[in-house]
């Protein structure tokens, strides 16, 4: 577990990985998580539900790493690796720049950079790419997932994809210094795409994450996490929907819940609820049922804690149910619609 690692080299990969997405925040790390292989997610997952305690200086030290790795990054951009050593060698001295340089020289073997161009729109890509050489294209649609690289494919000019398409046939090796000239320009021209949020983990902040990928996504991601442990993914469950989430579902999702829920429920639930949920309820009923339900609120009198959780609980299973059949949305990207 991670709150017993003394030092950031003792990390793995994945620990780390797992600290950036907790310090990115929920809606950055759920983009990125969306990107990557269900096996990724899985592990980067696990490992934030175990990060209940990580020592700032620890995670000071993978948000130095990774820093660092993004300004050698931009050095050899500039002026190549010797340009690289140079600059990281008067801020970092040479043990720790050798590390750093070794480290991104590995990543851009195997990707040469161009993963980032999966979670880029792909009309915004089209847009950028459809004026260069089509062996600059075929290169850069080569280093990309198959799927986005056919949706590219398909929406540059006609006349245009049969050439792009016969040089993709036709790549075979591709000298490094070509590539890492194709990589620059459209490093270059995406400049302008950065963005950082800062705030530590637990079940509650994996659940955090996972509920704001689409449904599909999330659904699929926590039956694989529940084939190998099924209390974490009963605890994963719990928390990516509570009561007072209620509030976040629109109003014809309201309106479809009250036909589904026990009315003795909803009366227990409401009674140990916050003003802004029971006013969520309220508004999406006739004023007359409205005044029914708040009557026999107060009628209630004092009612025991367990009583208003489990009422609370039971509504929020019927949520959860309407959501898997599609009657109503709790998911952060919901279902995908043909406009």
């Amino acid at each position: 577990m991670v709150s017993e690692i003394k030092s950031a080299n003792d990390l793995t990969p994945t620990q780390k990985i797992a600290i950036l997405s907790i310090v990115l925040g929920d809606d950055i790390s759920s983009k990125v998580l969306a990107h990557l292989s269900k096996q990724e997610i899985e592990s980067i997952s696990k490992e934030i539900v175990f990060m209940k305690s990580v020592s700032p200086d620890i995670i000071m030290d993978v948000i130095d790493e990774f820093y660092n790795l993004i300004r050698a990054k931009e050095y050899i951009s500039t002026g190549g690796f010797d340009y690289a050593k140079e600059l990281l060698n008067k801020t970092l001295g040479p043990d720790e720049a050798r590390k750093i340089i070794d480290k991104l020289v590995k990543i851009m073997e195997s990707s040469y950079g161009f993963e980032f161009l999966d979670n880029i729109d792909p009309k915004q890509l089209v847009k950028i790419i459809q004026n260069e050489h089509p062996q600059t294209i075929a290169i850069i649609l080569s280093h990309m997932d198959q799927s986005m690289a056919a949706e590219i494919l398909a929406q540059l000019p006609k006349e245009q994809q049969p050439d792009v398409a016969l040089r993709i046939a036709s790549l075979d090796k591709v000298s490094p210094a070509v590539i890492k000239n194709v990589f620059e320009v459209l490093e270059r021209r995406m400049e302008n795409v950065s963005s950082t949020n800062i705030e530590l983990g637990g079940v509650r902040k994996v659940s955090e994450v996972i509920n704001r990928m689409s449904r599909a996504e999330s659904k699929t991601l926590v039956d694989s996490i529940g084939e190998k442990n099924p209390e974490l993914a009963a605890q994963i469950r719990d928390m990516m929907f509570v009561f007072e989430d209620i509030v976040k579902l629109t109003d014809t999702d309201i309106q479809e819940l009250l036909k589904h829920v026990d009315k003795k429920d909803l009366i227990m639930a409401l009674k140990g609820s916050t003003e802004e949920v029971r006013e969520k309820f309220f508004s999406n009923m006739s004023s007359r049922a409205a005044d029914t339900i708040k009557e026999e609120i107060e009628f209630l009198g004092a009612v025991k804690v367990k009583d208003v959780e489990m009422s609370q609980k039971a509504i929020v299973d019927v949520v959860r149910k309407l959501d898997e059949k599609g009657i109503i949305s709790i998911g952060g990207g919901g279902e995908e619609v043909i406009e």
